[in-house]
């Protein structure tokens, strides 16, 4: 009996997805509610389980394939009363022992799928080469020299069989955008044509700040199992400054000004896929443990692709943080449709003065990227003041200061 494995439903605003990766090829042997393949969508990336224990047969929409909401993915053939489970690796051995020793070229399905991939790379037709390898199998080797191209293992060159060596060994790869990646680049473009984006600076000393962390991070770990972190003290300033200064707050819908009563932070974390902005909603009702707790949740969730729709919908501000990779300054653009987005940096030993004398100090530079249209200079000034007074006296938040 085989049942059809579907695309599933789709979120909301979601209209396509693209097949990503599958983690199975046919012939694999797959458990009930095990992946066998992850769509990618231009916001999150979805799992797609196994209804049932079986063995996937085919394989309808390769990597890449445009799909949309219930369309089949595939076939999975469903176990047999009385038959034993095999696993992907017995399968794969038991389908090359039933290859025979001669010089016959075999079925292109029980080719490894590395030799597939230079297979549909290279265009060759499959039954013009004669394998070299276990039972007369084409190996990779087999396809490169019919190909008339040097070795993937070639020391010379050490090159990806994706990459052809020209002439002059000035390699390209073209490669399609990630969804992902599309709608970044989409919203990023739109967010600077959009909106009267400025940029203003500050800088902070980050010594009192370091000191308290210093301090107390030990005991903050015991007592609440994670890490004190120098982002929620931003967060933490940066509600403060959001409800002191509502209009960095807020955002623009047509000719409407919609003032938000809460403060729901975005936090800009980098993947392999590209920048997500999952969000603390509520996130004046936070503690600096819970901030921190969410946020080592989130960078998790966002490594392993699996942020849902629902965390990263929305915000009314949004916090990015270059200088985990070293920026000393950089201007963040807009998260639209919010009005403002803030810049944290590197912290370099700098010199400073006090009290009228030259003092070296950890300072970290700032940024305020703003909608001219809704928050004017003053406001984004103060705004970025407050954010730093608060973190050179973070007693000022005992004190609501």
């Amino acid at each position: 009996m085989s049942i059809e494995i579907k695309v599933p439903t789709l979120p909301e605003s979601i209209a396509d997805a693209t097949v990503a990766q599958w983690h199975k090829k046919p012939g694999d042997f797959v458990k009930r509610d095990e992946n066998l393949l992850d769509l990618e969508t231009d916001k999150v990336m979805l799992e797609v389980p196994a209804p049932q224990d079986g063995i996937l047969e085919h394989i309808a929409k390769p990597q890449g394939s445009k799909v949309t909401a219930e369309e089949i993915l595939g076939i999975l053939t469903l176990k047999k009363a009385g038959v034993e489970k095999i696993s992907a690796e017995s399968s794969s051995s038991l389908e090359a022992e039933k290859q025979v020793a001669t010089n016959k070229n075999q079925p292109e399905e029980t080719l490894s799928p590395a030799v597939r991939r230079l297979v549909a790379e290279q265009a060759v037709d499959i039954e013009q080469i004669k394998g070299t390898g276990k039972s007369g199998r084409v190996t990779k080797e087999d396809i490169l020299a019919h190909a008339q191209m040097p070795s993937q293992a070639t020391p010379k060159t050490q090159m990806s069989p994706i990459l052809a060596e020209s002439p002059s060994e000035r390699p390209e790869q073209r490669v399609p955008m990630t969804r992902l990646r599309a709608r970044i680049a989409e919203r990023l473009v739109e967010a600077q044509h959009s909106a009267a984006m400025l940029t203003t600076f500050n800088e902070i000393n980050m010594q009192p700040v370091m000191e308290l962390r210093n301090r107390h991070k030990d005991t903050f770990e015991k007592t609440h199992g994670v890490k004190l972190g120098f982002m929620s003290f931003f967060v933490k300033a940066a509600i403060a400054a959001l409800k002191k200064w509502p209009a960095v707050n807020a955002s623009i819908d047509g000719t409407d000004i919609i003032y938000h009563g809460y403060q729901d932070i975005g936090i800009a974390i980098s993947t392999t896929r590209g920048l997500v902005v999952p969000i603390l909603r509520d996130a004046d009702t936070l503690s600096m443990a819970d901030i921190e707790k969410c946020i080592v949740e989130y960078a998790d969730k966002a490594r392993a692709g699996k942020l849902t729709l629902e965390e990263m919908t929305g915000g009314t501000f949004t916090i990015t943080n270059g200088g985990t990779f070293g920026s000393m300054l950089s201007t963040p653009i807009i998260n639209a449709p919010q009005a403002a987005i803030l810049g944290m940096h590197n912290i370099v030993k700098r010199p400073v003065v006090d009290n009228d004398q030259i003092v070296i100090r950890p300072v970290m530079y700032v940024a305020l990227s703003y909608d001219h249209r809704l928050i004017d200079g003053r406001e984004s000034v103060s705004f970025l003041l407050m954010i730093k007074q608060i973190l050179e006296d973070p007693s000022r938040l005992l004190l609501n200061l």
